[in-house]
């Protein structure tokens, strides 16, 4: 009679179980009811059978020691008994409805018997049915790899989760990292979504944006079948300057905090003040307030009586309330407002009006005395000040040559600190903006030589959607032929030729505006029942580069605070974070934080390898301990977006990133190099040389400003 017991349960731990094998099993195989099964082998599983239900435990330690007995019979001669046991971390229940749940919440007792795992149990675990009927929000579904013990089972993930919930695959250089992520997302757009069998339905309005650090995605989706695809090239990676916040411009060009940087924040405020806005709200607060003001004066022309007065007053009074409570996003008036009944101390005080009882008022005092007024609460409503601080933020557009040469001298003047030394401290402002924007690396990708452009235009860009409009200057950046049926679902942006002064900036820009734009969906009447109904996945390559756990040179990232906002609130909005990385231990702590799926490869830094496991359950330290020597293409899953961690073998992807090692010594081997320098030279100082007569005209525009500072 074949029993499955292969031992027993000799400890118990909160997750970790140790089992004693049978002293009978010599090898590391025993003979079951249809087949030799293994049972001393490790990442396999066994089974702990508790009443109804069954552990699922895997093995993660074999070990064995001698234990010294005194055989009786023989009067004390010693001998050496092997024993052997497994060390297994217990990962899941098979209930007694036979569906395989992760958690443990019946724990096994000491002498519990032990089974090996059969063909039933391990399609339970792994899931291994061919239905169609699938629950995309709560099923695993998605194959992306095999298992790497048993490889006639598919590893599969929920994508819902495994994108609201935000990922992360780490690895070190070469272990495969580019790879996995490719090989998910062609599985994504490979699977058949239809529930039934002769249809075929497939993702068609994704919106996937790879931030491509080493220009290598390119290549994997290239006329892939299923997957419409877009890359933003070298070329065509632009961020107008005028999308940046204030924060953004003050991180760029690091403005002394003392006076630089009041100056530059009211500068950007002011060019960013269009004629027509002024003179719309100029006539709004002149319609709703100062009419209503000289309504009150001609009042008194005719009637100069104390209660004439009076009544002026309490119109005064209920001016500043129905003000305050029409336009409350003006505050700076509704605050100056708030002060308007101390008038009538000002009118007695500062004009000499005088009112005794019964007593008739000077017409000519209350003329002159009013216009006086008129002209001072002009001053103190100063319709500018209120346009700078809720214009300093709105991605629009403002002249940055005028910002240079005009708008910094009219915020200094503003400020009321048009002092010689604070001219100084401008000019040195003044010199470093001129300076960032003759320097051609920097200038053509924040486009600071550059006319107009819309928001609208820039994020159908990003998004991958059909221009339309024929004129939309993004346009004419983007390269190679564009599918004008569909939508661009997989969008890379490739910035490996970005200037590394700006790749922090210009990422966090990106996904600044992409946070800002989700957030505002449910602002819209139509929309306000639909957050989260443009969901947009964010990978982000080589992450360490840009969202650093350690802020270089003394200064906060930018580019962090935007990506750790994302990690914490873009669920609610639909925005995820797929983070890649070959140095976890440099990232936010904050962003590794909120990911709950964790595709690890190699690993060979303890520093890494400690990180990793300060970030991810206890329970899956000892298959942690396989990082240094996990091969390339395995990876160790583990997270909400799996059915159980386990080893993986990711699957074979159809076409590959531009990820290849160099072959050195192929190479080196050839008579010639395939590679001349020339070509790169030339195409390296390509905008140098187109941009000749633009590189003139900033000289000269530099010299100007020296001159007159």
């Amino acid at each position: 009679m074949f029993s499955r017991e292969i031992g027993r349960v000799i400890s118990v731990d909160s997750f970790k179980i140790m089992i004693e094998l049978d002293e009978n099993i010599k090898g590391t195989h025993k003979s079951g009811y249809y087949d030799i099964y293994e049972v001393a082998k490790v990442n396999s599983y066994v089974i702990v059978p508790i009443g109804s239900d069954k552990i699922v435990a895997l093995i993660t330690r074999v070990k064995t020691f001698e234990d010294s007995e005194i055989e009786k019979s023989t009067g004390g001669i010693r001998f050496s008994k092997s024993k052997r046991h497994l060390i297994a971390t217990m990962l899941g229940t098979i209930t007694e409805e036979n569906k395989y749940e992760e958690g443990i919440y019946n724990y096994p007792v000491l002498d519990n018997p032990v089974w090996y795992i059969i063909k039933e149990d391990l399609e339970k675990i792994f899931d291994s049915s061919s239905k169609k009927d699938v629950d995309c929000q709560k099923d695993f579904y998605l194959p992306i790899g095999k298992n790497g013990s048993f490889k006639d089972y598919d590893i599969k993930i929920n994508p819902d989760k495994f994108f609201t919930k935000h990922s992360a695959v780490l690895g070190n250089t070469g272990s495969g990292k580019s790879c996995t992520v490719t090989s998910i997302l062609q599985s994504l757009f490979n699977y058949n979504y239809s529930k039934e069998i002769d249809k075929e339905n497939k993702l068609k309005n994704a919106t996937i944006i790879i931030f491509d650090t080493n220009g290598e995605y390119k290549s994997a989706f290239e006329e892939c079948e299923n997957i419409n695809a877009f890359t933003i090239s070298e070329e065509g990676m632009k961020v107008p300057y005028w999308f940046m916040n204030y924060e953004d411009f003050e991180y760029l060009f690091e403005p002394s905090a003392g006076t630089q940087a009041p100056i530059l924040k009211k500068a950007l405020g002011l060019s960013k003040i269009s004629t027509k806005e002024n003179n719309e709200l100029k006539e709004k607060i002149h319609i709703v307030y100062f009419n209503q003001l000289i309504e009150l004066k001609n009042i008194l022309e005719f009637n100069n009586s104390k209660e004439s007065l009076n009544y002026i007053y309490n119109r005064l009074e209920s001016l500043k309330e129905s003000f305050c409570e029409k336009y409350p996003e003006h505050k700076n008036i509704c605050k100056l407002l708030n002060d308007v009944y101390s008038i009538k101390e000002k009118l007695e005080d500062n004009y000499g009006i005088k009112i005794k009882a019964n007593e008739k008022i000077d017409i000519e005092i209350i003329n002159g005395s009013y216009d006086n007024l008129v002209i001072e609460i002009e001053n103190l409503v100063n319709c500018n000040s209120i346009l700078v601080d809720s214009n300093i933020d709105i991605p629009k557009y403002f002249d940055f040559k005028k910002l240079i040469s005009s708008d910094l001298d009219r915020a200094l003047e503003e400020l009321g600190e048009n002092n010689s030394r604070n001219k100084d401290y401008l000019s040195g402002l003044k010199m470093r903006l001129s300076g960032f924007s003759s320097d051609l690396r920097k200038a053509e990708p924040l486009m600071f030589d550059s006319k107009e452009y819309q928001l609208l235009n820039y994020l159908e860009y990003i998004f991958g959607i059909k221009i339309t409009n024929s004129d939309n200057p993004f346009s004419l950046f983007k390269k190679g032929k564009i599918n004008n049926e569909n939508k661009n679902q997989i969008i890379i942006l490739d910035l490996s030729l970005l200037p590394f002064e700006l790749l922090e900036t210009i990422t966090g820009l990106i996904g600044r505006l992409i946070l800002e734009f989700t957030q505002r969906i449910n602002k819209i009447e139509k929309y306000k029942d639909k957050r989260g109904k443009y969901p947009i996945a964010l990978i982000l390559e080589e992450a360490q580069n840009y969202i650093p756990e350690v802020d270089k040179n003394g200064k906060k990232s930018i580019t962090k605070k935007v990506f750790e906002r994302i990690a914490r609130e873009g669920r609610k909005f639909g925005v995820s974070l797929i983070v890649s990385s070959q140095r976890p231990s440099e990232l936010s702590k904050t962003i590794l934080s909120q990911c709950n799926t964790f595709i690890v490869h190699k690993l060979q830094n303890p520093e890494d390898q400690r990180y990793i496991r300060q970030i991810v359950s206890s329970a899956n330290e000892e298959l942690l301990n396989q990082l240094p020597i996990l091969p390339q293409q395995h990876a160790i899953i583990m997270g909400e977006a799996v059915r159980t961690p386990s080893q993986v073998r990711i699957n074979d992807i159809t076409k590959k990133p531009d990820s290849n090692n160099p072959k050195f010594i192929e190479q080196w081997l050839k008579e010639k190099s395939e590679i001349e320098i020339k070509p790169v030279v030339d195409k390296w100082l390509d905008i140098d040389e187109k941009n000749e007569k633009e590189i003139v005209e900033v000289k000269e525009s530099n010299n100007k400003i020296e001159e007159t500072n």
